[in-house]
């Protein structure tokens, strides 16, 4: 039976992982943690944040999906996006899903990356332009 996810890979060009670690521990504050040796080897990197892990591994002939990205859970999501927004990554605000804010981004690579917070969260921020709550 399953009980959780362990963690989202995401897929990135060779000789991405300088510009992944600035983006990825810089901008949006994750921690890189230790790839095992056998993986190392192969490239790419791995950070967390609390119980959240991304993995970006290399893939040769890189493309970033269009669709295909995971939902990351913030608080102050404002301030967040305006974070992003001050570190020149450009958010995408989206008001489609009732109950919740929303953007999207890219990192570095391409990938789509969605951050949201629920109406009913701690420390929600209501009132956001153009998001009625």
């Amino acid at each position: 039976m399953i009980a959780a996810i362990d963690h989202v890979q995401l897929a990135a060009p060779p000789g991405s992982e300088d510009a992944l670690r600035a983006f990825y521990t810089g901008v949006l504050g994750m921690t890189e943690i230790p790839k095992p040796p056998v993986l190392a080897a192969r490239g790419g990197c791995w950070f967390q944040a609390g119980a959240v892990q991304l993995h970006l591994g290399i893939e040769d002939g890189f493309r970033p999906a269009r669709k295909a990205h995971p939902g990351l859970r913030v608080t102050r999501i404002r301030a967040y996006a305006a974070h992003l927004t001050a570190c020149g990554t450009e958010v995408t605000w989206d008001d489609g899903l009732p109950g919740h804010l929303r953007f999207y981004a890219g990192d570095p690579v391409g990938n789509r990356l969605e951050f949201l917070q629920p109406h009913d969260s701690p420390r929600f921020e209501p009132g956001l332009p153009g998001h009625p709550v």
